[in-house]
C-alpha cells in the first residue's frame, strides 16, 4: 500500500525530538510520500533540511501562509520569490486567506494570495489553498484568476456540499481530506459521500488536527491510515482502492 500525505508540517518544532522515528512510523504503515507546506521565512530551512534527509519521501513546497501575512508582507514575498527561483518546489503553498482569528489584514492577505497565484501560473505549479472562514473571499479571487494554468488543493476541506462542488468545478482542483473526516459530529462524511474519489486527496496537517482517537494530541503523518480507513468506509470501497486512487490524484497534481 502506497499512501500520500499531501499536507504535513513534519519539520515543525513538535517533532524535534523524534522526527526520524516519526518518519519510520510513516514508512512502516505505507505512508511513503509526504508533502511539506511552508509557513513563513523561519520554516524554510528546517523544511528543506527534512527534504534533504528524505529526498525520496519528503517534498517541499514554498509559500507564505495567510496567518504569517503582516503589513510588511511584500518584503517577505521578495524572499519567497527568490527561493522559487533557486529550488524546484512541488507547489506554491500554503497560501490563502484566514479570517478565523483576525480580519484586520484581509486586504494584505488578498494581495499576498493573488501575487502567489500569479507566480504559480507562471511556474506551472499547483497551489495549496488555506481557506478558514474565507470561502467567499477565496472564491471571489479564483473567479477572476482561474484558468487552464491553475490547479491545486483546497487544504483541510471542511465546507459544505455547495462549497465542495464550487471548488472542484474550477476544473483542476481537488479537496484535501484530513482528520476532520473522523470527527463524530463534523458532518464532513455526508459531504464527501457525494464527491467523486477522483477529486480527493489525503492529508494530516501534522502536527495539527489529529484524527480520532488521537483528537487533541499531536498529529503525525502515520495517522494518515486512520483517515484513509474512514474514507474507505464513507465511500464503501477497500482501503487499497483509497490508497491507489488518492496517490494517483496526488501524482497528477504535483507531477511527481
Amino acid at each position: 500500500m502506497n499512501l500520500t500525505d499531501t499536507h504535513s508540517h513534519l519539520y515543525a518544532k513538535e517533532f524535534k525530538d523524534d522526527i526520524h522515528e516519526s518518519i519510520k512510523r510513516c514508512l512502516d504503515v505505507g505512508v511513503n510520500r509526504i508533502f511539506l507546506p511552508n509557513i513563513d521565512l523561519e520554516s524554510i530551512e528546517p523544511m528543506l533540511a527534512l527534504q534533504q534527509a528524505y529526498p525520496s519521501n519528503c517534498f517541499a513546497m514554498m509559500g507564505l501562509h495567510p496567518c504569517s501575512v503582516t503589513e510588511k508582507y511584500d518584503e517577505d514575498l521578495v524572499t519567497i520569490k527568490d527561493w522559487l527561483t533557486q529550488h524546484d518546489f512541488a507547489a506554491i503553498g500554503e497560501i490563502g486567506i484566514d479570517l478565523y482569528w483576525d480580519s484586520s489584514l484581509l486586504k494584505e492577505q488578498q494581495n499576498a494570495f493573488i501575487q502567489q497565484i500569479e507566480w504559480a501560473k507562471e511556474l506551472k505549479k499547483p497551489i495549496i489553498i488555506h481557506a478558514r472562514n474565507s470561502f467567499n473571499e477565496i472564491f471571489e479571487i479564483l473567479d477572476d484568476l482561474n484558468d487552464e494554468h491553475l490547479s491545486g488543493i483546497f487544504h483541510c476541506f471542511s465546507g459544505d456540499l455547495k462549497q465542495a462542488t464550487r471548488a472542484i468545478n474550477y476544473g483542476n482542483f481537488w479537496l484535501g481530506i484530513g482528520g476532520v473526516l473522523t470527527f463524530k459530529n463534523a458532518g464532513l462524511d455526508q459531504v464527501i459521500k457525494n464527491i467523486e474519489l477522483s477529486r480527493l486527496v489525503l492529508e494530516t496537517d501534522s502536527p495539527y488536527l489529529a484524527p480520532a482517537p488521537f483528537r487533541g494530541k499531536r498529529n503525525e503523518s502515520s495517522y494518515l491510515t486512520l483517515i484513509a480507513t474512514k474514507l474507505a468506509e464513507v465511500k464503501n470501497v477497500s482501503l487499497e482502492e483509497i490508497a491507489l486512487v488518492t496517490t494517483a490524484n496526488s501524482k497528477e497534481i504535483f507531477g511527481r
